[in-house]
């Protein structure tokens, strides 16, 4: 078994490489109101395309597992690197909402096909809690991504258009796809297998069926949180634009220092444990959040934010460590399908809950919440073997 601290360099570039999503998202949130202005409709059209970036980004994962199984995690990654880059450019010639919304989707498709690889380079190297260690690690300087995203998201839009940040966007993933074509050692061992099997050998595991599960509702909420952020700081609190990065980093803050605490956590508890509390400690936020709807504060709102993003320190990589350990020879399809489920759960709830859009955070509190519930109950039903 290696171990994971012999590994800085690798940790940091398969971070970066995972760091796709968070930078395609969070760039993005300051120039929301923005772009709404811009194409002249409503906040809620533009906090869609987060859904559907998400959506994207779940199909792509389907055709990005096999393909790293198959062609290597070095290869996949720069193919979906290069097609991120190049409808991230796209982007900034749409002259209408819908054409946003077809771009963003095929710029989050070709995301999902680099960030399968990642986890998978993961499972080729590390197992049992030495791979929920990687995770965590990688989880925790990924957390760098979505804490520098929006400050330089409000940065570009303070002195140049929305379309600067997808400009942005392009000339950072090309940089990634350099230092991966250049550093990333292919890890992954061939094996012949019939696709569709690969597949079905995954989804038909129920143990890590539960885990992912898991995963993907959890990730609903997070998302809900983080596509309404604009909404709760900008539009709710009337916070300016350029400190929206300084709210919305201290959930990040946060959340890096509870990625320490279940390091040192799992010396002792096991993963499916410290996922059961993190949960738990959800469900309570998302209930107080829902409870003072009415007359909450702005320190009130920041603390319940950063105690429920928090705590996908303990579920993220947790789980993901649950689930790749079944998956040896498949390790790309299985990292595949936990970002159809993540992504994919994730689009569906956030989308639902996004209708139910109101001068209110009663109805934020409200699905968080139980989503959260719904969470702890699957969880509750894993035996570990």
């Amino acid at each position: 078994m290696r171990k994971s601290t012999n590994h800085l360099y690798l940790i940091i570039l398969l971070s970066v490489l995972s760091s796709v999503a968070p930078m395609g998202v969070d760039t993005y949130i300051p120039s929301i109101p923005d772009i709404a202005n811009a194409f002249n409709v409503s906040i809620e059209k533009i906090e869609l395309s987060l859904s559907i970036f998400l959506i994207g980004f779940s199909v792509g994962q389907i055709f990005g597992g096999p393909l790293s199984d198959k062609y290597g995690r070095k290869k996949s990654s720069v193919f979906g690197l290069l097609g991120f880059a190049f409808f991230s450019f796209v982007i900034i010639f749409s002259t209408t909402i819908y054409e946003l919304w077809f771009f963003r989707f095929f710029e989050a498709f070709f995301g999902g096909i680099v960030v399968v690889n990642a986890a998978a380079a993961v499972r080729d190297r590390f197992h049992g809690k030495e791979a929920a260690k990687v995770f965590a690690l990688i989880g925790m300087v990924r957390s760098f991504a979505p804490l520098i995203a929006p400050a330089i998201g409000a940065f570009i839009i303070h002195f140049y258009s929305w379309k600067a940040v997808f400009i942005f966007l392009t000339v950072y993933s090309l940089l990634v796809a350099f230092f991966i074509y250049k550093d990333l050692e292919e890890s992954f061992v061939y094996s012949k297998q019939n696709v569709i099997e690969s597949f079905k050998s995954v989804l038909s595991h129920k143990l890590a069926l539960k885990a992912m599960l898991v995963l993907g509702f959890s990730f609903g909420g997070f998302f809900i949180i983080i596509a309404k952020t604009s909404f709760i700081y900008i539009e709710y609190f009337k916070i300016p634009t350029d400190y929206f990065p300084f709210f919305f980093g201290i959930n990040f803050i946060v959340l890096m220092l509870m990625i320490k605490v279940n390091l040192i956590l799992l010396k002792k508890y096991s993963p499916v444990e410290l996922i059961k509390i993190a949960i738990l400690v959800q469900v309570i936020s998302g209930g107080l959040f829902a409870l003072n709807y009415e007359n909450i504060t702005l320190v009130l709102t920041v603390i319940l934010i950063a105690s429920y993003m928090s705590m996908m320190a303990f579920i993220f990589g947790n789980c993901m460590a649950l689930t790749l350990e079944h998956f040896p020879k498949n390790a790309g399809v299985a990292s595949g399908v936990i970002g159809v489920l993540q992504f994919g759960l994730g689009a569906i709830i956030s989308s639902i809950a996004l209708s139910f859009h109101d001068a209110t955070f009663f109805p934020i509190g409200v699905a968080i919440c139980i989503i959260s519930i719904l969470a702890y109950f699957i969880m509750s039903t894993y035996k570990s073997v």
